[in-house]
Parts: structure tokens; C-alpha cells; sequence
């Protein structure tokens, strides 16, 4: 029973819709390939694996609570610095702390809300497909870029930004509309990275070089409002 269950948990993961599309065509092109060869229809299965792999959607279990920011995406986190909004949502010159994670092509590209609240501003820029971990990535590449309040007023920002590999963001978001923390709302394709802005007055609660899980992961926390022995999990 227990390897019956280890198999459904690895194996079995939900595929995210969006992906079903790209599995088929890898299902179609591994069947040619047989008619090629065995050898290159094997390949061909390697290549369907990977695609199906990349797609995974799995459930995560989402912390319930107030005064903390979870990851976006899953990734090890590349860059921790202190910056202002994105120009896109005309913000004021008020510094949060940005944390950046790096996706690459073995993680989980779904992304998450890291909080609860109200989205206030989300935006698509068209852009360049530079190497995610460069700093100028956050600027030039495609991307979108959303602004949230949370229930205490707080703002939060994050971002969903292409990188060198991805072709494709897929979002899901809209001004106006009511979030809850660590659902989903989009997925970028093949190899990115996601941005997530956090008032200074956060203590964080990773660094660089930290393994981050999206939806699981608290990147900082709001000493003044989060109180850990309240916070319950919920299968999202």
C-alpha cells in the first residue's frame, strides 16, 4: 500500500491544462519517431517524459494565517536586495525588499499568489528572453507585473518574468479581483524566474542560495502581525 501510494504522489500528478496540448504533440512525434526507428522512438519517449514532467500541477499544502508572504514559484532564491516597484505600476520611490527565484527547467512552473487580499494593478510588458538570473532580466525580459493589498493594507508586489528558455507566460489575474494566498494563477513555460516585493518592515525569512517551494514557502514575515501558533494548512 505504502509503494502504491509513493508511485500515485510522484507519478500521478495532476497536469496543468495548459500543458496537455504540448504532451500531445510529444505523444504524436515519439509515435513517428518509432516508425523511424526503436532508437529514435525511444527518444522520442524521453522527450514526451520531459514534457509531461515539466507540466506537473501538483497540490501544495498552503499555510493559513496572517502577516506572511510565501513564495510564488518553486526555485532557489538568486537575488535578495532592497528596490522600488516596477516602473509598469507607477509607484512611488519607497523601497520593499525584492526577492528573486530562479526556475529552471526540473521545477514546478505553476505560480501562486503569495497573499491574501486584492489584486490592485497587473500588467503584461512584452520584452526580450534574456538568462532569467541577470539582474536586467527583471527590466527588459517579458513579464507581467501585479500589485496586491493585503487585508492589513500592505502592499505587495510580484512578478512573472521569461527567461532565456520560456517563450510563453500564462496569467490569470485581473484589477479588482479578490486572491487567496497560495492559489494558483499562472504558469510560465520552460525556465524562468519570479520576483516578489515585500515591505522593509518584513523579516525574511530566507537568503540566497535557499530552495524555495511555491505556495509552501514563507519568504518574510510581518513580526507584528504573525503569530505561528494560529497558522492552519489547507490542500490547495
Amino acid at each position: 500500500m505504502h509503494l502504491l501510494h509513493t508511485i500515485k504522489n510522484v507519478m500521478l500528478v495532476p497536469i496543468h491544462p495548459k500543458g496537455k496540448p504540448f504532451i500531445a504533440i510529444a505523444a504524436v512525434v515519439a509515435l513517428l519517431l518509432f516508425f523511424v526507428s526503436g532508437y529514435a522512438g525511444l527518444a522520442g519517449l524521453v522527450i514526451l517524459a520531459f514534457v509531461t514532467y515539466f507540466f506537473r500541477n501538483p497540490d501544495r499544502m498552503v499555510p493559513q494565517g496572517d502577516g506572511f508572504v510565501l513564495a510564488t514559484g518553486d526555485g532557489v532564491v538568486s537575488h535578495v536586495s532592497q528596490s522600488t516597484l516596477p516602473k509598469e505600476l507607477e509607484a512611488d520611490e519607497t523601497l520593499y525588499h525584492k526577492i528573486s527565484i530562479f526556475l529552471n527547467v526540473f521545477n514546478v512552473h505553476v505560480n501562486r499568489v503569495p497573499a491574501s487580499g486584492t489584486i490592485e494593478k497587473h500588467i503584461y510588458i512584452p520584452g526580450k528572453f534574456l538568462n532569467a538570473e541577470l539582474d536586467k532580466a527583471s527590466e527588459d525580459n517579458e513579464r507581467t507585473v501585479s500589485l496586491m493589498r493585503t487585508p492589513q493594507g500592505q502592499p505587495i508586489g510580484f512578478a512573472q518574468i521569461a527567461g532565456f528558455v520560456a517563450r510563453r507566460i500564462i496569467h490569470d489575474l485581473f484589477p479588482q479581483q479578490q486572491v487567496e494566498q497560495g492559489a494558483r494563477y499562472g504558469i510560465i513555460r520552460f525556465g524562468s524566474r519570479c520576483d516578489i516585493y515585500i515591505p522593509l518592515h518584513y523579516q525574511l525569512m530566507v537568503e540566497v542560495g535557499s530552495i524555495c517551494m511555491g505556495g509552501e514557502t514563507m519568504l518574510a514575515i510581518d513580526p507584528a502581525v504573525f503569530r505561528a501558533d494560529t497558522l492552519t494548512w489547507k490542500t490547495v
